[in-house]
């Protein structure tokens, strides 16, 4: 079991407070705690609902778990007049907000970036949204998936003989979690310049399109308007997923024209390097299916793991599709840190992805399991705001705001 650790990280000392909820705010402030930042997150009585997506055991929410370290978990109902000024007056003593709510929402509210400006000018105010903060889609509800189909991704995931399919997993509210991290470290970079702090506007759909790049000038020029490939990639051979002789499959990308003359050596057909149908990029991209067939018929003689085994050996990018099952038995992912122990209160221990990027110096770690719900509210609300236990109390009764456990009522602070 990893022994617990202190925060740190180049983003030690800065303060963030989240306003989240579900995946893409979550995952951002996760990245920023991460690498020292101290994150409060504050949700309503009931809970953010991400702890109720994935898997549990019993009780515990195993992805909260996760999306939720490194942070302290607040309660407080911003519905009520004093919930709303306690997290104005958290707000104060933050470098960093990072909200998802709806565009306006966080105005009504009376919390919107010219009030916490006012009160904090240095304040950066992350805002992350299906469709940004202007525009004639703003007011639309947005979920990454839902973003993928506005930018067009969802048009080119999947098989050409069939529908649209999908990642199964939640690829642009972690994409789109990176760019606001990423927005927010800027902000604060230019911040030491000027002291003033400033709004970053980070939409899924726009995540999302940032991986159409390749597309959009062909469009703009070509009028090509690709579809879907299925496990091939647009425009690259041999970029595909073959099947071993053990029904396994094994994916191969030998895109560069030296890359290609090593799979085909390999192979047994160092001749295939020179055939004008595959000697180039731009020839192996218009006869796609010769060449998948070539690489097909070879991998088909092979049991998967052999065809990696070779393959590496000789440079050529592959890899067998793992599951998960696979890669808690990887020595790779172990040797790189990203199987991570963590002490949990609950289940003892529970392994979590591990931090990435990697810092030479100051590298990020992970300090804390997610909490439970409520469980850091009287000591953020005692620390910052200095609301002792008897406040507090009156607080829950009101239901301002939630605790775990639900303290008894005393005197001091």
């Amino acid at each position: 079991m990893t022994d617990p650790v202190a925060p740190s990280g180049p983003l030690l000392g800065y303060r963030v407070l989240e306003l989240c909820s579900t995946i893409a705010g979550p995952a951002c402030t996760r990245l920023l705690a991460d690498f020292g930042a101290e994150v409060i997150k504050v949700e309503p009585i009931e809970g953010d609902s991400v702890r109720n997506l994935g898997y549990h055991e019993g009780e515990t929410s195993l992805y909260a778990s996760s999306i939720l370290r490194n942070k302290q978990a607040v309660s407080i109902d911003i519905r009520t007049p004093r919930g709303l000024e306690l997290v104005r007056q958290l707000a104060k003593q933050c470098d960093v907000v990072v909200e998802n709510f709806r565009p306006g929402t966080l105005e009504r509210l009376g919390l919107g970036y010219e009030v916490l400006r006012a009160d904090n000018p240095g304040i950066v105010l992350v805002r992350i949204t299906g469709y940004g903060q202007t525009g004639p889609y703003a007011s639309k509800a947005g979920y990454g998936a839902i973003c993928e189909a506005t930018a067009g991704v969802r048009h080119l995931t999947g098989d050409p003989d069939r529908p649209p399919s999908r990642v199964g997993l939640a690829t642009t509210d972690y994409l789109t979690s990176v760019y606001a991290a990423y927005g927010a470290a800027l902000a604060l970079l230019q911040r030491e310049k000027t002291g003033l702090g400033q709004v970053v506007d980070a939409a899924l759909y726009e995540g999302a399109y940032s991986m159409m790049e390749a597309i959009v000038p062909a469009y703009d020029r070509l009028k090509i308007v690709p579809t879907r490939t299925g496990s091939r990639l647009q425009s690259t051979a041999p970029n595909n997923l073959y099947i071993g002789s053990d029904g396994n499959y094994v994916l191969i990308t030998a895109i560069n024209d030296k890359v290609f003359r090593r799979l085909a050596e390999v192979m047994g057909t160092p001749h295939l390097a020179d055939d004008e149908r595959f000697a180039t990029v731009r020839a192996r991209a218009t006869n796609i299916d010769a060449i998948d067939a070539e690489v097909a018929a070879w991998a088909s003689q092979h049991p998967a793991r052999k065809i990696q085994e070779m393959l590496d050996d000789a440079g050529v990018p592959v890899s067998n599709v793992n599951t998960v099952a696979d890669i808690f038995e990887d020595p790779h992912f172990k040797a790189r840190d990203m199987l991570v122990s963590v002490p949990h209160p609950e289940l003892d221990h529970l392994t979590m992805t591990g931090v990435t990027p990697k810092l030479s110096d100051t590298p990020g770690v992970i300090h804390r399991a997610g909490p439970a719900l409520g469980e850091d509210t009287a000591s953020v609300l005692g620390k910052l705001l200095g609301i002792g236990a008897q406040e507090l109390a009156s607080l829950v009764e009101q239901g301002v705001v939630g605790v775990r456990p639900v303290p008894h009522t005393d005197t001091q602070p």
